[in-house]
């Protein structure tokens, strides 16, 4: 296996996690942004006001984009292990 198969792997490896957890971060940053700047209008300075609303809203994105992600993680490893043979070899 050569060098450049495996930062060919790897750089795979790190676009999928990226890819598949890319809605789940934004939804939790805007959440969060969101609960802030009413924290910050309402003078409110609860630190476990935001737990809820982006727990929620990460589980609905997970019910949401579940089917995708689950599809983007399946086609990587299928590749992957299709592959397998002209990494050992």
């Amino acid at each position: 296996m050569s060098v450049e198969q495996v930062i060919d792997i790897a750089r795979n490896t790190v676009w999928t996690i990226l890819l598949v957890s890319a809605p789940m971060l934004l939804i939790s940053l805007v959440i969060g942004l969101i609960v802030s700047i009413f924290q910050t209008i309402t003078s409110i300075q609860e630190q476990t006001l935001t737990f809820v609303p982006k727990f929620i809203a990460i589980m609905a994105m997970i019910l949401i984009a579940g089917n995708w992600m689950l599809n983007k993680l399946s086609e990587y490893m299928i590749d992957l292990y299709n592959n397998f043979a002209t990494y050992i070899g």
